[in-house]
């Protein structure tokens, strides 16, 4: 298994009891999408040839389907501010002002337009 996937099954665990969906079910359709392929726009300009792409882990829609909230997964060893500029880029990306980075066991909560992300406590 890899040392990814071993805080992904934790993450997917608490997404999912705080009422989130990864799959469609009764309750309703999925509102969680996994490695959502995305255009990173860094500060080009006009030059659109040279766009990056990446995988968001998750992205969190809303009743809507658009989408609010870039979760950039971790591996558990690796501290999940690691993570920071990467998922700064997606949430841009997808017009998200939320972000969260975690590796399983430490999370963090992050509004894009209010400074940096903060520590959560689970």
């Amino acid at each position: 298994m890899k040392k990814e996937a071993h805080a992904r099954i934790k993450i997917n665990k608490m997404l999912e009891s705080a009422g989130w969906r990864l799959l469609d079910e009764v309750a309703g359709r999925a509102n969680v999408v996994l490695e959502n392929h995305v255009k990173i726009h860094a500060d080009l300009g006009d030059d659109f040839e040279h766009l990056k792409s990446g995988l968001v882990d998750y992205l969190l829609l809303d009743s809507k389907d658009f989408p609010i909230v870039v979760l950039e997964a971790k591996a558990e060893r690796i501290d999940p501010l690691h993570g920071k500029e990467q998922a700064r880029k997606y949430a841009k990306s997808q017009n998200c002002r939320f972000v969260i980075l975690s590796n399983g066991n430490i999370h963090y909560f992050w509004d894009l337009n209010q400074g940096n992300p903060l520590k959560a406590f689970t």
